[in-house]
């Protein structure tokens, strides 16, 4: 186990990386502890929840709304919490989302910590403080910023995580190594998603560098100002699709991304778009697809980071070095008609 501690500006979070399931009674006990996870994951894993008062809740983005907060801060009260209680979240991002945005107001806030068991959730999803919860189409439009107290990683959680969540959760990976990471876009060039599967260490080494790479620019940019907007890369159209199409996150943000990286090419003189493309296709995601633009571009116009008529849209310079530019729907349009056939 290698255990790594990030100040942010208001808390710290400790990381566990390659830890057990086991080791989460040396950072809470059991009695003050409520586990938040899904149906899914507490249908694999049953003994690991033994002893442990747990809320289970239905599974699927389309849950991560206003009314299964209700029932989880019902299901609390029940459960006798109080301002010394934890809330430990066990799951995939929507899980994560959800539980550190109840423990943010529950009694105006009680401590958290987060098992991710998805690589999205590992990599990207459970690090940052961003918690929330969708509103129609509109993801992620109430949350929070508030850093939980610790990340455990347990990768045996992963051996029944099916191979599309693997490929969701690269998704993910790719947008790190376009915006910050060269080196890391070449590792993963030479390799595919099969000797992550395989390789433990690998693995471990990915997940590392993946989770330390968004918790720096996170801590030099917690509250979105500057740098932390270079995590949205490939969300803006992503977050416009997803919910709209009811696509995995991940294929929605590779649309996103390949859509970024060809607006690049217009706006920033992007070489290497194809690249990108031909590095999501491998890892089994899609790179193109038809989607309405018009109701994309409605969608777009609606998003948390539009500030009147101009969308602040992630572009590329290179492979390796993100940058936020102001474009309108005028800009953005012919690309995505492009590449929307």
């Amino acid at each position: 186990m290698t255990k790594k501690i990030i100040q942010f500006s208001k808390a710290s979070t400790s990381f566990y990386f390659d830890a057990s399931f086991e080791h989460l009674e040396k950072l809470t006990s059991k009695d003050n502890t409520v586990v938040v996870t899904d149906e899914n994951v507490f249908s694999k894993n049953q003994k690991k929840f033994k002893g442990w008062n747990t809320i289970v809740l239905k599974p699927g983005e389309q849950y991560k709304v206003q009314a299964t907060v209700d029932s989880i801060i019902d299901q609390l009260i029940g459960f006798g919490a109080d301002r010394k209680s934890v809330l430990v979240g066990v799951g995939g991002g929507v899980v994560t989302d959800m539980t550190g945005y109840v423990a943010s107001i529950y009694m105006r806030g009680i401590k958290f910590g987060f098992i991710p068991t998805s690589i999205l959730a590992m990599v990207d999803a459970s690090i940052g403080g961003k918690n929330g919860i969708d509103v129609g189409v509109y993801k992620n439009m109430v949350g929070i910023i508030r850093q939980p107290d610790f990340l455990l990683y347990d990768y045996s959680l992963l051996k029944s995580l099916p191979r599309e969540e693997w490929i969701n959760g690269f998704a993910e990976v790719i947008k790190h190594a376009c915006i910050k990471d060269a080196a890391m876009f070449k590792l993963l060039e030479e390799h595919k998603l099969t000797d992550f599967q395989k390789d433990k260490s690998l693995l471990n080494k990915i997940i590392q560098r993946n989770a330390l790479l968004k918790s720096k620019v996170v801590q030099q940019d917690e509250f979105e100002q500057g740098d932390r907007k270079l995590l949205n890369y490939g969300h803006t159209l992503g977050h416009a699709i997803e919910n709209t199409y009811q696509l995995s996150h991940g294929h929605a943000v590779s649309i996103g991304m390949v859509v970024a990286a060809y607006l690049s090419v217009n706006f920033t003189r992007l070489k290497g778009a194809e690249k990108i493309a031909a590095l999501i296709v491998k890892y089994g995601l899609p790179a193109f697809a038809k989607f309405d633009v018009a109701k994309a571009l409605e969608v777009m116009q609606s998003d948390k980071k539009r500030i009147r008529d101009v969308i602040h849209y992630v572009l590329l310079e290179k492979i390796g070095k993100g940058v936020v530019k102001p474009l309108t729907s005028r800009d953005i349009q012919p690309v995505l008609e492009q590449l929307s056939k």
